[in-house]
C-alpha cells in the first residue's frame, strides 16, 4: 500500500503541472514534452550504458522528432529518425569503431524512436484541430485519464479479485483479472472523455479499446526493457519511486495508439 501511496502523491504532485501545459498548448506543451523527453533518455541510456548508446545523437534525435512535430507534423519526426541513423553511424564509426557498432547504433536508434516518438504523439494530438471547442486537448486529457485509469483499476482489481499471473516471467505482480478490469475503466474513460466532442459512439469505443490494449503492453515493455539490463527502476528522480520513464512507460504506447487511430479516421495527425 505504500508504494501506492507514493503513486498517488507523485501524481498529485505532477499530474496538474503536466495538464495545465496541455491546457495551454503552444510553447507550455512543447516545453513540457521536451523536458520528459531529455529526462527519459537520460534514464534510458544510463540503464543501457553496457550497450554503450551515444547520447550526443540520441538525446538530439529524440528531442528533433519533438519539435519536427510540434513544427510541421508527426510525418517530418520520422524524417529526423532517419537522419539521426546515419549520423550516429559516423559518431560510432569516429568514437570506437572496434567496439560493438551493432549495439551502439541500435540502442541509441531506439531510444530515440522509443521516447521521442511517444513523446512526439503527445504534441501531434494536442496540435490536431476539429469538430469541437478544444478538440486536440480533449484528445490528450481522453488518453491521459485513459491511461491512468487502467493502471489504477488494474492495480486495485488485482489486488482484490486477481487469481492469475498475467506475465511472470516480466512482471509477477499483474493479473488476468486486474488486466480485464483496467481494460473496461480504460475503454469507458476514454469514450466519457469523447463524448459529443466530435467523435461518434464507435469511433470513441475505439480509442477507448486501443489506449486500453495498448496501455498495459507498454507498461511491461518497460518492465522488460529493465529486467533485461537488470535494474528495477528508471532512475530515482521520484523520490523512491523510480524514474520519469517508469511513470510514463503506458503512455510511450497509448500516445501513438491514438495518434495512429486519429490519423486513420483525420487522414493524418
Amino acid at each position: 500500500m505504500s508504494d501506492l501511496l507514493g503513486r498517488v502523491a507523485v501524481a498529485a504532485l505532477l499530474a496538474p503541472v503536466a495538464l495545465g501545459c496541455v491546457w495551454l498548448g503552444g510553447l507550455a506543451m512543447l516545453a513540457l514534452a521536451l523536458i520528459a523527453a531529455a529526462l527519459a533518455l537520460d534514464e534510458l541510456f544510463r540503464m543501457a550504458r553496457r550497450l554503450r548508446p551515444i547520447p550526443l545523437t540520441g538525446f538530439a534525435g529524440g528531442l528533433a522528432m519533438v519539435v519536427a512535430t510540434s513544427a510541421g507534423g508527426i510525418g517530418w519526426s520520422l524524417a529526423v529518425l532517419a537522419v539521426s541513423v546515419p549520423i550516429t553511424f559516423l559518431v560510432v564509426a569516429g568514437v570506437s569503431p572496434r567496439e560493438s557498432a551493432l549495439g551502439s547504433i541500435s540502442v541509441t536508434t531506439f531510444g530515440a524512436l522509443y521516447v521521442g516518438g511517444g513523446i512526439a504523439s503527445l504534441v501531434a494530438l494536442r496540435g490536431l484541430d476539429g469538430p469541437s471547442e478544444h478538440f486536440g486537448f480533449n484528445l490528450v486529457l481522453a488518453v491521459l485519464l485513459g491511461t491512468w485509469a487502467s493502471d489504477i483499476f488494474a492495480y486495485f482489481g488485482g489486488r482484490l479479485l486477481g487469481r492469475h499471473r498475467l506475465a511472470p516471467a516480466i512482471s509477477p505482480n499483474k493479473t488476468v483479472e486486474g488486466f480485464v478490469i483496467g481494460l473496461v475503466a480504460c475503454i469507458f474513460t476514454t469514450w466519457v472523455t469523447l463524448y459529443r466532442q466530435g467523435f461518434t459512439n464507435q469511433e470513441a469505443l475505439l480509442v477507448g479499446l486501443g489506449v486500453a490494449l495498448a496501455a498495459p503492453l507498454g507498461d511491461l515493455f518497460e518492465s522488460f526493457l529493465k529486467r533485461d539490463l537488470g535494474v528495477k527502476d528508471s532512475g530515482t528522480l521520484l523520490a523512491g519511486h523510480g524514474g520519469v520513464l517508469d511513470r510514463i512507460d503506458a503512455l510511450t504506447s497509448t500516445l501513438p495508439m491514438a495518434a495512429f487511430l486519429l490519423s486513420l479516421r483525420l487522414g493524418g495527425a
